[in-house]
């Protein structure tokens, strides 16, 4: 056993570090190699915070939630029935722009989603150039919703406007409706922040051509 322990010692550490960073910056300080696990316990450690969540974990309505949801998913069966510029397939309005993620507001947003704001506000011509679109952006005048609450999902930052043409997707098994944005390609795009003459100037062609 004593030897087994020697031998151990003998090889090169692997840290995974857990939590408290100070341990991870004194193996830095030995160049080390460590990984920093980032790790909270639940609830930010409230205790009855807790218990609540583990009782919820076991309700049995929170069990049969979730098988639910995980049946609705296997028997699912999707079809592309149609493409709709996003003003006609979900009544979006201009002055409102769907994002990916849960609710948030601009000043919040990051970097690349609001580029990808930007981008929208030129494409749809509510802002004629990159100052105006800040200031519009940040006016309070642009109403910010998540996709899904409007049953549409967005690639990375997830920006749909009113005029983006929308894929119409139907569940066949329950009849209900999905709406995707149209891939862009690689390079200047806005689904990663870009907002340049050329970024605008895809979109248009994507809802064109």
């Amino acid at each position: 056993m004593k030897k087994s322990i020697q031998t151990l010692f003998q090889k090169p550490l692997k840290v995974a570090n857990i939590g408290i960073e100070l341990f991870h910056h004194a193996l830095e300080d030995q160049a080390t190699p460590n990984l920093q696990v980032d790790w909270q316990p639940i609830a930010g450690g409230d205790e009855s915070l807790m218990r609540k969540i583990v009782e919820l974990e076991h309700d049995e309505r929170v069990i049969e939630a979730n098988q639910e949801a995980v049946h609705r998913l296997n028997s699912a069966q999707p079809i592309w029935v149609d493409v709709k510029p996003a003003h006609e397939a979900i009544g979006l309005h201009k002055q409102t722009l769907l994002h990916a993620g849960p609710p948030i507001t601009f000043a919040a947003m990051s970097e690349p989603m609001k580029g990808a704001v930007y981008a929208a506000l030129k494409y749809e011509g509510l802002a004629k150039n990159d100052e105006e679109a800040y200031t519009l952006a940040a006016s309070g005048d642009i109403h910010y919703v998540p996709c899904h609450h409007y049953q549409a999902v967005g690639p990375m930052t997830g920006i749909i406007s009113a005029s983006m043409p929308l894929i119409c997707v139907k569940n066949e098994t329950h009849g209900n409706l999905s709406y995707a944005t149209f891939n862009e390609g690689a390079g200047d795009v806005a689904r990663f922040g870009a907002y340049s003459e050329n970024t605008v100037k895809r979109l248009k062609w994507i809802e064109t051509t």
